[in-house]
């Protein structure tokens, strides 16, 4: 009977977060078509479609019928930024060496949608229109997925739904939401990421890495997810230690982290092939060409956009470093008050969690799943004959010290549990690089699919000693919001 209240309680926690979601892209939209009618556009050239280079089977873009031009020319003088990139690929594929910094998956749903579901409005609006559109939908269907499949891996992780459903909630009014509502590569990133964490955890693990992999063709940053991979292949490896199968773990662990690097790869190789490939003079061959390891996607950021380690600290970059520091702040705050509370997890990675914490989860630090229920078995057996060869007083230690340790205290439960462990780790890798070696601007939007900042927000929120954290957590929402809305609408500086 509790249970099935718990699932009721899930699902109705569910339903008005859809409704959370779906509201918040409604009324980002509508912020953008407001300040996009009130004010002027830094630059109006995003409209300009010039021909594209080589000839591509696509239909012709015809002229729109006069009754929709004007809905044609509000979908088209929408495109900003990186928005530009991502339609001229749709339409006309990688014509030039820049555009191989913007994966190639956003682009594939667009020509998919535009192609099939909206190909009845080509006539009426035009091809161009029509992409416009087909973007819009992929990136705001896809962020409220994202929101719900975040809700169910809070609530694995959590353990509480009242918990996970404020996080949920934080996520549909992030400060970064314009991106979620823009023609950015963002929301299915964080739909395949989160997405792919929910898999892990459910004991899809090939699924997961599926969904890992989808990720990476996304965004680059992708890749970095076969790290809960290869952590959970860690903790795996040295439980099956006692049953001889560390190889077969080591082995699993390191094919599904190929598994998932493989498709960032593979675009990096399509690059060479289409630029490098066919050149006899070493004259002709572009720099990264030469290279040992040429890494087309490593020369583009830091060819084209400046992109390198500690390059970005410059004095006249200071605006932008004040324009990162809420949510780096954030995300270090996270941190260190995990570190502070688990400090015997960062010093073990993971290691001395309670043998009571390892198994609640049992996806990221057990074997539970992929064992047969025997093999288990006989692993308890021979770990309890172990123990009993040890010494009795070191015996003693351990299991008062595990006593101790496994006691329902509140800093082993919700946020600082063990199982938030390595997302910690993987938001602290993400917070160094948008520190250390991006654009720091970009943090804002690069760290905004991590679930940990999400779930210490909540945890902040609930906190009586810190209720003046929820006032100011939601006030930098919406003035993020507000600000991005009405910046990057018009095509100035936001993040």
């Amino acid at each position: 009977m509790p249970r099935a209240m718990e699932s009721s309680s899930k699902s109705r926690k569910e339903s008005i977060l859809i409704k959370y979601a779906v509201v918040s892209r409604l009324l980002v939209l509508f912020l953008t078509v407001l300040w996009r009618s009130f004010l002027q556009p830094y630059d109006t050239s995003a409209a300009l479609n010039p021909p594209c280079l080589h000839h591509r089977d696509v239909p012709e873009d015809s002229p729109p019928l006069l009754v929709a031009n004007s809905v044609s020319k509000t979908l088209e003088n929408s495109v900003v930024w990186d928005s530009v990139y991502f339609l001229r690929i749709t339409q006309c594929g990688y014509e030039y060496e820049q555009t191989y910094a913007f994966l190639p998956l956003l682009p594939f749903f667009i020509s998919l949608l535009s192609r099939t579901v909206f190909a009845p409005l080509v006539p009426l609006i035009g091809l161009r229109a029509v992409m416009v559109l087909s973007g819009y939908v992929v990136t705001n269907v896809t962020f409220v997925f994202a929101a719900i499949y975040l809700f169910r891996v809070s609530v694995i992780i959590l353990k509480d739904t009242e918990a996970s459903f404020r996080a949920s909630v934080i996520f549909c009014f992030n400060p970064a939401s314009i991106f979620y509502s823009s023609i950015y590569s963002e929301s299915l990133y964080a739909l395949f990421s989160i997405g792919g964490v929910y898999h892990l955890l459910s004991g899809a693990s090939n699924v997961a890495v599926l969904w890992f992999a989808l990720s990476g063709c996304a965004r680059s940053n992708g890749i970095l997810n076969a790290g809960y991979i290869c952590f959970q292949t860690m903790h795996r490896a040295y439980e099956a230690f006692y049953l001889k199968r560390r190889f077969f773990v080591l082995v699993t662990g390191f094919i599904r982290c190929v598994c998932i690097c493989l498709p960032f790869v593979a675009f990096q190789a399509y690059g060479y092939y289409n630029i490098c490939h066919g050149h006899k003079l070493d004259d002709e061959l572009r720099p990264w060409c030469k290279a040992k390891v040429p890494l087309l996607y490593n020369f583009i950021q830091s060819h084209y956009w400046g992109v390198g380690f500690l390059r970005y600290f410059q004095f006249i970059q200071l605006p932008n470093f004040l324009l990162a520091s809420p949510i780096l702040s954030l995300a270090v705050c996270s941190i260190v008050s995990y570190m502070k509370t688990r400090p015997e997890l960062f010093t073990s990675l993971g290691f001395q969690a309670t043998e009571k914490e390892k198994r609640s989860s049992a996806r990221l630090y057990s074997l539970k799943e992929v064992l047969e229920p025997d093999v288990i078995t006989s692993s308890n057996e021979g770990s309890r004959d172990i123990r009993q060869r040890k010494p009795s007083r070191k015996k003693d230690v351990t299991i008062t010290t595990n006593t101790a340790a496994e006691s329902n205290s509140p800093e082993a439960s919700g946020y600082f549990s063990a199982d938030v462990f390595p997302f910690v780790v993987h938001l602290g890798l993400m917070a160094a690089t948008a520190f250390f070696i991006m654009h720091v601007q970009v943090a804002t939007r690069f760290l905004s699919a991590s679930p940990p900042l999400y779930w210490f927000a909540s945890h902040l929120i609930a906190s009586p000693k810190h209720s003046k954290w929820g006032y100011l957590m939601w006030s930098y929402c919406a003035a993020y919001i507000l600000l991005g809305s009405l910046l990057f609408s018009n095509f100035y500086p936001f993040t």
